[in-house]
C-alpha cells in the first residue's frame, strides 16, 4: 500500500487512515450482518466506522454515541454510517438499540478518573456488564488498555498475554474489571468476545508522537521518566480490531495490540527535532521500567503494521510544524502512578 510523503489536511488524513486492505475484507466476509459500534464518537470510533463501511459498502454500520462534537454526526452520515443517539449508561436506552450480530464496544473513561473514581468504575465495569448482557448473542470486540499490565524492564521482556495483570490506579484497575466482566459473560453465557489491549494508537492530531512533537516545537521540556513506549498507526489498530470480530469466541481471548518497536522517547524527540528544525529540551532521566507490551501474537495473526514508525514520525513532524489541528487530548504517556 503506497503512503504519501506528507498528509495535507484532515480530509486526506481520514481518507488515508480508513483505507481497507484485502485481509480486512476477507475477515469481515466471515462475519456477515450489521456492525454496531458503541461509543463511536471518540478518538478512534469515527475512522473505525468509516473503515468498516469502506471495506464492505453493503454492510449496515451503526454508530452509537451522545454526539457532543459539533458536525461529527453529519460527517459520519455522509460516509454512509447510520448514527443513533443514546446515553449508554441508561439501561432503557441500551435496551432500545437495535440487535446486531457484530458489536465493537469503545465506550470508556480515562481522563478525569482521579477525583471521580465512582464514575470511572461505572463506565468501565458496570456499563460493559450491561452491554455484555444486552448483546449476549452477538460477537463482541471490546477495547482494553496496556495499562492493566505491570511496568517492565526496558532491557528485559515486555509483557505478553500470559503476564499476570498488575494495574496501578483506578483507571487501570477498572479496565481490568472490564476485561473480567466480558470474560464472565463468555464463560457463563457463551458470549463470543475478544479483548484488545491497545498501547498507543497514533493519529496526527493526538498520540504519543503528537505529544512529543508539540513539546519539541514549542520548546517545552520533554519528560523522560517514562522513557520508552510502543505505538501503532491508528488505521492499523482499527483494521486489527475489525478483523478480531472474526476471532471472537467463548474463550474471550485478550490480545496486546501495538507496534513492534520499543520507542525511545529521547530518540523520538531528537528525530522530530531534526525534522522540524528544533532542538529538543529534556526533563529528567529514563527510569529502568516502562509501560510496554509484547504484541507478537497480534503480528502472527494479523501481520505487521502497514505504516512503519519513521513514516509516522515524518507525518507528525510535518503536521505539527504546519500548525495542523490538535484534538487537545494528550495521552499522558508519561504518567507512572496511574493517576489520570
Amino acid at each position: 500500500m503506497g503512503w504519501p510523503a506528507a498528509i495535507t489536511d484532515e480530509a486526506e488524513l481520514e481518507e488515508v487512515m480508513t483505507r481497507p486492505d484485502e485481509a480486512l475484507r476477507a475477515d469481515l466476509a466471515q462475519v456477515p450482518g450489521d456492525l454496531l459500534v458503541l461509543g463511536a464518537a471518540g478518538k478512534m470510533g469515527p475512522t473505525l466506522c468509516r473503515m468498516a463501511r469502506r471495506a464492505d459498502p453493503s454492510r449496515r454500520v451503526i454508530a452509537v454515541a451522545r454526539w457532543s462534537e459539533p458536525g461529527l454526526r453529519e460527517r459520519m452520515e455522509s460516509w454512509g454510517i447510520e448514527c443513533l443517539t443514546a446515553d449508554l449508561t441508561d439501561r432503557r436506552a441500551l435496551a432500545a438499540l437495535p440487535d446486531a450480530p457484530n458489536v465493537v464496544f469503545m465506550a470508556a473513561r480515562k481522563f478525569g478518573s482521579t477525583g471521580n473514581e465512582a464514575l470511572t468504575w461505572a463506565m468501565n465495569v458496570l456499563l460493559p456488564a450491561n452491554v455484555a448482557e444486552r448483546y449476549a448473542a452477538s460477537r463482541i470486540v471490546f477495547f482494553s488498555t496496556g495499562n492493566v499490565l505491570p511496568l517492565s524492564p526496558v532491557a528485559g521482556m515486555a509483557p505478553d498475554e500470559s503476564t499476570t495483570p498488575a494495574p496501578v490506579g483506578d483507571y487501570a484497575a477498572s479496565c481490568l474489571g472490564r476485561e473480567r466482566v466480558f470474560q464472565h459473560a463468555a464463560s457463563t453465557r457463551g458470549t463470543r468476545c475478544f479483548g484488545v489491549r491497545l498501547n498507543y494508537a497514533i493519529d496526527l492530531r493526538y498520540g504519543v508522537l503528537h505529544d512529543v512533537a508539540t513539546k519539541v516545537w514549542s520548546g517545552t521540556p520533554v519528560p523522560l521518566a517514562m522513557g520508552h513506549a510502543n505505538v501503532i498507526w491508528q488505521g492499523d489498530a482499527n483494521a486489527w480490531t475489525l478483523r478480531a470480530v472474526r476471532h471472537a469466541d467463548a474463550a474471550c481471548p485478550i490480545m496486546n495490540v501495538t507496534g513492534p518497536e520499543t520507542v525511545s522517547i529521547r530518540w523520538l524527540a531528537t528525530r522530530l527535532g531534526a525534522l522540524m528544525g528544533r532542538e529538543p529540551v529534556f526533563e529528567g532521566m529514563e527510569a529502568p521500567e516502562a509501560l510496554l507490551s509484547n504484541a507478537a501474537w497480534a503480528f502472527a495473526l494479523f501481520g505487521y503494521p502497514t505504516v512503519p514508525l519513521d513514516r509516522m514520525v515524518h507525518w507528525v513532524a510535518d503536521w505539527v510544524a504546519r500548525g495542523g489541528r490538535a484534538l487537545g487530548k494528550p495521552t499522558k504517556f508519561e504518567v507512572r502512578d496511574g493517576r489520570f
